[in-house]
């Protein structure tokens, strides 16, 4: 695994070397045919020079800042034009100045303070006041102040929070977002998030970013191209096409822009983690401006789960005064080693035996099966009374509770291989307003998307454990070979190989039309059309361990699961056999309709859309035929907003959505029952007049039905004792339901200090057919909070800003699912985080983030019969430089 990242870093590493030279050869070029220059100089009234100033170009968005000799330099086009001075308490002074081709025009600033206290604002203008998110287009694919928005969204801005975390991927930004967190009862693939208990969709500006509606062979998706995340709680009636019950979390993506912006960042840390990043934007001309994004970044990992990724993101924008079109590209390869399982829950049927700490462990009530079969021998496996004494010796009195903690050690096989995934996609965006009252937005999406994997599942160690009425019923029994007992040793082990295509098409229309302007009542209208088409090829192979009589050349098993033994050579030696392969085809097309009024304090919002979706399958390894199946209906949202007064609004809103069925599952001919997700939301914010504050509290029951779940009672291994195909593999009367209240608040109490905090409390269940079977839905937390805070002060003559971060998460306990598991669960922790970042001049960031500060032993994720382990302290230091 060493040499697999050394030698892919250095690949990566200098493809990135090679993208910025070409860049850099290619920005020199463009800048001598540059109309005009403008060199000019700031002073205040004593003559002494002024810093951060900002300069620009009215009329247009090119502008800079004054470095810290109060110099600047910036780019012009050919003719006159006015130029503005503005800074934190001196009067903005306004010039104007005649701009000749490929010549430095120069101008000198001076200006006037507006106010007596001067010292107070020189101090506090050398700090940028942390911008509070007040916008978002993610509810109504508008652009329109949250205090106006009658629907539950949630925004983050990148330089505000994430850049603060040293955030790398989705999973670690979702800190800042109320209701999101950890998926559980899943492989840990990929990104496994839930909004308030549910699935999620996974957007780049609003069209389709992988993943989700059961996708097995998800990306981890990371922040280097992300500005800020809004997340879209509950079904959205059909404006981002075929959806989650949850949500969804629409990641937008950097934009180029039309002044010169350049950074390179480097990064690292603990177990050999490295990143570089570059971010290159900046004018072509008065209409064309480019962007470029690479990245490379990879480590060896805790406990071994490696990963290793290189990203390249490029776009163009054309901008006349009636259309914008925006031309955007991604390549995309990782390698992120899979942990299945993490710390696995030692498999005992609670139930059976008393109190541990009250001797209910003792040898002497691990008792045998007394049951015969129909020859009369017996039904379980009979251990011997020394057997039974060293496995007594070997439990704790939490085995079945909670994971076994094997430490620093990893269950993950050498002959397992890591997610490796090639994304490609290339988009683009074509924005037209033909009048000041009508907006016509057209966007096209090709996506192709690769992975494959070794992965494992099963390695169970099976202590005293029941099946079917039957204690130490066949494999389902501590391991004995040559009589000797391993009472720690892993069974049933399987490997799964997948290989795994997605190429996909997404076009999405919007018309929009506002109406009433200047007028008491006014509005827009928007009418939706979406169409995608999905087409996956996959295939899996198995190989397993001598419990399965499928495998004719099995693994080994692992004898202690403390300290693993492993198989040598690849997983093709152990002659896996082809289980699954088959050809999909999805296709889903909506039309949507949504009224958004606006009267006096009120904000109404109607939507409404018909959607649908066409499956086919056909599966390759068995008989080859088609199967398909249609599903369509209407979806729904209604939605109110009251602004009380400026700084208070309350909003109600109601919506009924359709969720696709699984994409990645197979299809077994029947026409299932639709799958309907319901949210209903009663919710207020509040913020400052300089708006400063926004806070938000949200009431809210949502809800999934009529999902797939397993049948207990069918086994598919024609030599396992319950060999049982003649009944159904699949029920699907399932529902999650979960009623909470989310709380957000967003505060830049001045320029040095700032917090994010979120809390979420809910009550998620899970229930089949008529019965509350899970009070508390597999690894849903039913309470967590986070928070993050900043305070910065200036240091030294030249008052470099010093910025000292706090963070703190909590996460109460979460049940483990699998395998018959009734008690299993993962402790609430809390974990807390810090960063010291120092500013030199305008070009440099240093940042040193401490992870997990007083190295807390806890779980990310409540995985099947396991949990995976958080990471150990963990510091990373990061250098930007800005030019």
């Amino acid at each position: 695994m060493n040499y697999f990242i050394n030698s892919k870093s250095s690949i990566n590493l200098t493809k990135i070397v090679c993208c910025i030279l070409f860049l850099l050869s290619f920005q020199e070029g463009k800048a001598q045919n540059v109309s005009g220059k403008i060199h000019g100089k700031i002073v205040n009234q004593s003559g002494t020079s002024l810093s951060n100033v900002t300069i620009q170009i009215k009329g247009s968005s090119l502008g800079t800042s004054s470095d810290n000799n109060g110099e600047f330099m910036v780019k012009a086009p050919v003719g006159k034009i006015t130029l503005s001075a503005s800074y934190v308490g001196y009067k903005t002074v306004n010039k104007t100045i005649t701009i000749n081709s490929n010549k430095i025009s120069e101008v000198t600033f001076t200006l006037t303070n507006t106010s007596e206290n001067l010292n107070e604002i020189l101090i506090e203008a050398h700090l940028d006041k942390e911008k509070v998110p007040t916008v978002s287009r993610s509810a109504t694919k508008s652009k329109i102040s949250l205090m106006n928005t009658p629907a539950p969204v949630v925004v983050v801005v990148g330089g505000y929070l994430l850049d603060q975390q040293a955030n790398n991927t989705i999973q670690q930004s979702i800190r800042n977002i109320s209701g999101v967190t950890q998926a559980g009862n899943n492989y840990n693939i990929g990104d496994n998030l839930v909004i308030r208990g549910l699935g999620a969709n996974y957007a780049y500006d609003g069209m389709y970013g992988g993943g989700s509606l059961g996708n097995t062979f998800n990306p981890v998706r990371s922040q280097t191209n992300i500005e800020r995340i809004e997340v879209l709680k509950g079904p959205s009636a059909g404006l981002y096409g075929m959806g989650a019950a949850g949500g969804v979390i629409n990641l937008i993506e950097k934009k180029p822009l039309d002044i010169e912006q350049y950074s390179i960042e480097t990064r690292f840390g603990k177990w050999g983690h490295y990143r570089v990043m570059v971010d290159l934007t900046g004018p072509i001309s008065d209409k064309l401006s480019y962007r470029f994004v690479s990245a490379s970044e990879g480590e060896e990992g805790y406990r071994d789960v490696s990963s290793e990724r290189f990203e390249n993101y490029g776009s163009l924008k054309y901008k006349t005064d009636k259309h914008e079109l925006i031309l955007s590209s991604a390549y995309i390869e990782d390698a992120v080693q899979i942990d299945p399982t993490g710390n696995p829950v030692r498999l005992v049927s609670t139930s059976l035996l008393g109190n541990p700490e009250d001797g209910g462990y003792n040898w002497e009530n691990l008792v045998n099966d007394t049951g015969l079969d129909s020859s009369g021998n017996f039904s379980g496996v009979q251990l011997t009374d020394e057997q039974r004494q060293i496995l007594a010796n070997s439990l704790t009195n939490t085995d079945g509770y909670e994971p076994f903690d094997i430490g620093d050690a990893t269950l993950v096989s050498p002959l397992a291989t890591p997610n490796k995934g090639k994304e490609f996609r290339v988009k683009l965006r074509h924005e037209w307003k033909p009048s000041e009252t009508v907006n016509i937005t057209n966007q096209v999406l090709y996506r192709n998307y690769s992975s494959d994997y070794v992965r494992q599942t099963g390695a169970l160690n099976y202590s005293y454990y029941q099946q079917s009425g039957i204690i130490h019923s066949g494999a389902r029994s501590p391991l004995i070979i040559d009589d000797v007992i391993y009472p720690y040793a892993a069974r049933r082990q399987e490997y799964r190989i997948v290989d795994a295509q997605e190429k996909m098409f997404q076009y999405f229309g919007d018309f929009q039309k506002t109406w009433g302007k200047g007028n008491a009542l006014r509005g827009e209208h928007l009418l939706s059309i979406n169409y995608e088409n999905r087409n996956i090829d996959y295939s899996q192979h198995s190989t397993w361990d001598a419990d399965d009589s499928r495998a004719t050349k099995p693994v080994p098993y692992i004898l202690d699961i403390r300290n693993p033994n492993w198989g040598s050579g690849s997983i093709w030696d152990y002659d896996p056999i082809l289980r699954s392969q088959y050809e999909k085809t999805v296709q889903g097309y909506g039309v949507g309709f949504q009224e958004v009024i606006y009267y006096d304090k009120l904000t109404a919002r109607v939507g409404g859309a018909y959607l649908g979706t066409q499956q086919d399958y056909r599966n390759l390894y068995d008989d080859g035929q088609l199967v398909d199946f249609n599903d369509a209906g209407f979806a729904y949202n209604l939605g109110l907003n009251y602004r009380a007064m400026d700084q208070l609004s309350l909003f109600g809103n109601y919506s009924v959505g359709r969720t696709v069925y699984s994409v990645t599952s197979s299809l077994d001919g029947d026409d299932r029952p639709d799958s309907e997700s319901l949210s209903i939301d009663l919710g207020m914010r509040f913020k400052t007049k300089d708006n400063s504050l926004l806070a938000s509290l949200v009431f809210f029951q949502t809800a999934t039905t009529n999902l797939q779940y397993a049948n207990d009672d069918y086994e598919d291994d024609p030599g396992a004792s319950n060999f049982n195909i003649d009944v159904p593999q699949y029920f699907y009367d399932q529902e999650n339901r979960t009623r909470g209240v989310e709380l957000d608040i967003n505060y830049a109490v001045n320029n040095f200090l700032s917090f994010n905090t979120n809390a979420t409390f809910q009550d998620p269940k899970t229930i089949e057919g008529e019965d509350v079977i899970t009070e508390q839905s597999k690894g849903v937390p039913k309470t967590y909070a986070r928070f993050w805070g900043q305070y910065k002060f200036l240091l030294g003559k030249q008052k470099n800003p010093l910025s000292f971060n706090l963070g703190t998460s909590y996460e109460s306990k979460r049940t483990i699912d699998g395998y018959s598991l009734v008690d299993a669960h993962v402790n609430s922790y809390v974990l807390f985080d810090g960063a010291l970042g120092y500013g030199i001049g305008k070009n440099w960031d240093l940042r040193l983030n401490i992870e997990n500060i007083f190295n807390t032993r806890y779980y990310v994720k409540a995985m099947f019969a396991g949990a995976l382990p958080g990471e150990t302290r963990n510091l990373q230091l990061t250098a930007k430089y800005k030019f």
